[in-house]
């Protein structure tokens, strides 16, 4: 199962959720990720979709949006930032801290507080703590988790850098073809869906949702493959598949182009204590 980033990223914590028994795969770039398994070099992906704080994870349902992949499940984990350094360093003499754009996006407040510290964006969490661990320099340190500090040696400095204790990543697992699913279960359909530039057209596509009763959960825009044109991203509830399947029709006589990227089993909050992740993580 593949995943953006290096062993010890939040991902992977999501790879070993998902997917218990599958062998998590670091991949560079989302972009590798989706490739893997349309050549059938993985079976499967994990990528994340979004942030409680940071937001849609844009790149990842850009992704989707082009390729063939279907989604067939969804979860969410919390993330709690970590400040790591290599053994001797101290929080005081940090200068700069590393990690992935979006985490650094969530510690908005530690850097507030620390002027001194400059954020360095890489390309993964858990790629941070091992550049840190291999650079060996005390004035470098890494945001990523707690496992993956011990994965690489580094010593924690500060926990908790998240913004809020509640920060959670939400990741949908894709794969080649759609699955069955027990049809007794909370259903989510996510869609990539491109209008003509016409007024009401949004207002339209939404009324289609809001007459059936649907949850919407997710709406985001984004530019599409024009200038000045533009793609939205949706998901919404529902509790037969019929009812999906109605929707997405409907919506697809609206829409310039539309991207069923899958109809899954909505994922369901559990207790804080019973999703709480100390171990091995991933950001993607």
């Amino acid at each position: 199962v593949g995943f953006q980033g290096a062993l010890g990223a939040f991902s992977e914590e999501a790879v070993r959720a998902l997917v218990p028994e599958g062998e998590p795969i670091p991949r560079q770039s989302f972009q590798e990720v989706v490739r893997a398994v349309e050549s059938g070099e993985d079976n499967a992906g994990v990528v994340p979709i979004e942030n409680t704080l940071a937001g849609t994870v844009a790149e990842s349902y850009e992704v989707l949006a082009e390729s063939e992949l279907f989604v067939i499940r969804e979860i969410a984990i919390p993330i709690r930032h970590c400040l790591l350094g290599v053994p001797g360093a101290t929080l005081g003499g940090v200068l700069e801290a590393r990690s992935h754009p979006v985490a650094l996006s969530q510690c908005r407040e530690f850097f507030a507080s620390r002027p001194e510290v400059r954020p360095h964006a890489v390309y993964d969490t858990a790629g941070a703590a091992e550049e840190v661990a291999a650079a060996g320099d005390l004035s470098l340190a890494a945001i990523a988790s707690e496992g993956a500090g011990k994965r690489y040696g580094l010593d924690l400095l500060q926990g908790d850098l998240q913004d809020r204790d509640d920060n959670q990543t939400r990741f949908f697992l894709i794969v080649r073809e759609a699955h069955d699913f027990e049809p007794s279960e909370l259903l989510k359909t996510a869609l990539v869906a491109e209008l003509e530039n016409r007024p009401g057209a949004l207002h339209e596509l939404l009324g289609i949702f809001a007459s059936r009763s649907l949850d919407l959960t997710h709406i985001t825009s984004r530019p599409a493959t024009s200038p000045w044109t533009y793609r939205f991203l949706l998901e919404f509830r529902h509790s037969r598949i019929n009812d999906g399947a109605m929707a997405t029709e409907a919506a697809s006589e609206l829409c310039a182009r539309l991207r069923v990227l899958g109809t899954f089993p909505a994922w369901q909050p559990k207790s804080p204590q019973a999703d709480e992740v100390t171990g091995l993580g991933s950001e993607g």
